[in-house]
């Protein structure tokens, strides 16, 4: 029997290393799309094409001839979109038409379902006046990574009403020990397992009251399996529905290392607040809940947990 074939971009990062894995365990025949050099996996391709790269993109898909195609790359700050709006745009947005199209086209020529998931962003919301956002709350981006996500979030319904099994799954912040270190979530949890082995002395961060909606990467990997092979294509809010705040998890990342007075360690420094923080988002679950039966493995202290003894782990290997 021929194994079924998957075409993922973004396959370097966090949610595409996890997702890569999930689909050679499942007997996919993968196709990752890098920017740059990685070393391949059994059952995994490896493909250097950049997003902008529209042509490159169609050759590959209409190449691999894939059955799935999982688009989780782009541009994922917001930070630099600022900086960089316009290549964030092309990135984040224009690259995915150019993908939307060629899996329209080899679906029209090989006459069988080419099924698309499109990694979405909850900042595609902006500033949102429903609380906790649902499928149906407006799209307001206020940022230009919110713009570009946006356009791909409409591109997918256009080509999902010409016929193209196409989802988008609405991500809200997730985790796991895979962030990098630019993250604030693994910056702290790499530094409270230093400071437990007494090689650091302080951690500095911005904003403690900052809230977020924090879910575990594999589950939200694990929501886009089941979106693309759902028999109705839809769109589908991926969060955990409870916001928690950068305190909440510095608490938890110290007293998991036996350290209750972490306030001693902790730097507040103003210089790495965020200006203009966004507006709390915290997504509704429901329907994906409800439609794909989707569950969550890791409640936010078990989540924090589990990136603390990794980099603790990582330290007493070193």
């Amino acid at each position: 029997m021929t194994r079924p074939v998957a075409l993922v971009t973004g396959a370097a990062g966090q949610d595409g290393s996890y997702l890569t894995e999930r689909l050679v365990a499942d007997g996919y025949a993968v196709h990752a799309v890098v920017r740059s050099p990685v070393v391949a996996t059994d059952g995994v391709s490896i493909h250097e094409v950049d997003l902008t790269d529209h042509d490159g993109l169609r050759r590959l898909v209409l190449g691999t001839a894939p059955d799935e195609v999982y688009n989780l790359g782009g541009i994922s700050s917001v930070a630099q979109s600022w900086s960089e709006p316009v290549r964030t745009a092309e990135v984040s947005g224009v690259a995915v038409l150019a993908i939307l199209q060629a899996c329209l086209e080899l679906q029209q020529s090989l006459g069988r379902p080419v099924r698309l998931l499109q990694a979405s962003s909850a900042e595609i919301f902006g500033e949102p006046t429903d609380s906790p956002q649902t499928e149906a709350t407006p799209i307001r981006p206020v940022s230009p990574y919110g713009a570009a996500k946006a356009l791909a979030h409409h591109a997918v319904h256009v080509y999902r009403a010409h016929g193209l099994h196409a989802s988008t799954a609405i991500l809200y912040n997730h985790e796991s020990p895979r962030r990098p270190t630019t993250f604030v979530t693994r910056k702290i949890t790499r530094t409270v397992a230093s400071i437990a082995a007494g090689s650091s002395d302080s951690l500095r961060l911005g904003n403690l009251d900052a809230r977020r909606d924090w879910g575990w990467a594999p589950d939200y990997v694990d929501a886009m399996v089941r979106a693309i092979r759902h028999d109705r294509s839809d769109d589908y809010i991926v969060a955990t529905g409870h916001a928690h705040s950068v305190r909440d998890f510095v608490a938890i990342a110290f007293a998991h290392v036996g350290i209750d007075d972490w306030e001693r360690h902790v730097v507040v420094d103003p210089g790495l607040f965020r200006p203009g923080d966004p507006t709390l988002l915290v997504g509704d679950p429901g329907h994906a809940r409800r439609t794909l039966g989707w569950t969550t493995s890791h409640d936010f202290q078990a989540l924090v947990q589990a990136m603390v003894d990794h980099d603790v782990a990582l330290l007493a290997d070193a």
